[in-house]
C-alpha cells in the first residue's frame, strides 16, 4: 500500500465514523444503507453525477467527499483491466460508499450491482458531444494519456476529431470506434434496477432529472427528510468549477465541430447508436 493510498484510507474511516456519528439517530433501512453507484460513458457527466450522488451525505451517512472510482482502462498506459479486478472493485465496497465508474455491463458485474446492495445510475451522453469533448480532453486536458503524444501530433482539431469518431485500430492501446467503445455499456440500459440519465436531463431540465434520482433512492432507502430538502441537497452539492476535466457543461457542440465529413464517418460508424440512445430518429441529420 502506498503512502497515498494509506492516507486515504484513513481519512475514509474517519470520514465515515463521523458521518455515522451525525446521523445516529437515523434509522437504517431494512437491508442497511445501499451503495450508491453512478456509472457513467466516459466524457458523459461522470463528475457532474458524483458531485449528485454526493449530495446524499447532507441527508444521510453516506461519505462526504471521499468516494471509490474504477475505470476499464488505466489511463495513462491504456491498459485494459481484466473482469476479475472489476468485481474485486465492487466487493471492496461497504454499506453508505458513494462509488462511480466507467464499468462494463459483463453479467457478473451486472448481477452485483443490480442486488438490493446497491444503488445504481448510468449517465451518458451524445456520442457525438462525446468525441468532441474527448478531442478537448485528451489533447489539452490531460497530458498523462495514453493518447495524448498521438493527438498533439496530428495537424488540426478535425484530424483528432476523425480519430476520437474513428478509433485507432493500429494502436497497441485499445481505441476503438465510438460504437464500439459504447457497446460493452449497453446491458445497463436494459436493467430496471438501474437508472438511466441523459447528461442533456441534468443541464436543460436538472428539477426533473434530480426527481427522478431521487425517487430512485427513495424506493430503496427512505428517508426522514422531507423532499424538498433532500433535493436542495442534491442541487446545492454541485459545482462544476470543481471538476478536473469540466470545460463547458453544454449540450450540442458537436453542431459547431463537425464537418460534412466527420458527419459522414458517424452515420458510417455510429448513426444506429444515435437511434437507440434517442438522440435521432434515423441516420437524416
Amino acid at each position: 500500500m502506498t503512502l497515498k493510498t494509506s492516507i486515504r484510507s484513513i481519512l475514509y474511516q474517519a470520514e465515515k465514523r463521523m458521518q455515522k456519528v451525525r446521523f445516529s439517530s437515523m434509522p437504517a433501512p431494512q437491508l442497511d444503507w445501499p451503495i450508491l453507484m453512478g456509472i457513467s460513458f466516459p466524457k458523459s457527466g461522470t463528475h457532474l453525477l458524483d458531485q449528485i450522488l454526493l449530495g446524499f451525505s447532507r441527508v444521510a451517512p453516506f461519505s462526504k467527499r471521499l468516494h471509490s472510482f474504477y475505470a476499464e482502462y488505466e489511463g495513462e498506459s491504456g491498459a485494459k483491466r481484466t473482469p476479475q479486478q472489476a468485481l474485486t472493485w465492487l466487493d471492496s465496497l461497504r454499506p453508505a460508499d458513494v462509488a462511480s465508474a466507467h464499468l462494463f455491463a459483463r453479467p457478473e458485474a451486472v448481477q452485483r450491482v443490480s442486488s438490493p446492495a446497491f444503488v445504481p445510475y448510468f449517465i451518458f451522453r451524445d456520442p457525438r458531444d462525446v468525441v468532441v469533448s474527448h478531442v478537448f480532453y485528451v489533447t489539452e486536458m490531460e497530458a498523462r494519456h495514453v493518447h495524448h503524444e498521438y493527438y498533439q501530433s496530428l495537424p488540426d482539431f478535425n484530424a483528432r476529431l476523425k480519430v476520437s469518431i474513428l478509433g485507432r485500430p493500429d494502436s497497441d492501446a485499445e481505441f476503438p470506434d465510438i460504437a464500439a467503445r459504447f457497446a460493452p455499456y449497453l446491458g445497463w440500459l436494459e436493467r430496471p434496477e438501474v437508472l438511466s440519465i441523459h447528461f442533456e436531463d441534468l443541464i436543460l431540465d436538472r428539477a426533473a432529472a434530480l426527481t427522478r434520482i431521487l425517487q430512485h433512492f427513495l424506493a430503496r432507502a427512505p428517508l426522514p427528510a422531507s423532499r424538498e430538502l433532500i433535493l436542495e441537497a442534491l442541487e446545492t452539492s454541485i459545482n462544476p468549477q470543481k471538476s478536473p476535466t469540466f470545460r463547458s457543461g453544454r449540450t450540442g457542440e458537436w453542431k459547431k465541430h463537425f464537418n460534412d465529413e466527420h458527419k459522414r464517418i458517424f452515420k458510417d460508424a455510429a448513426g444506429d447508436l444515435l437511434v437507440k440512445l434517442g438522440y435521432e430518429k434515423n441516420h437524416d441529420w
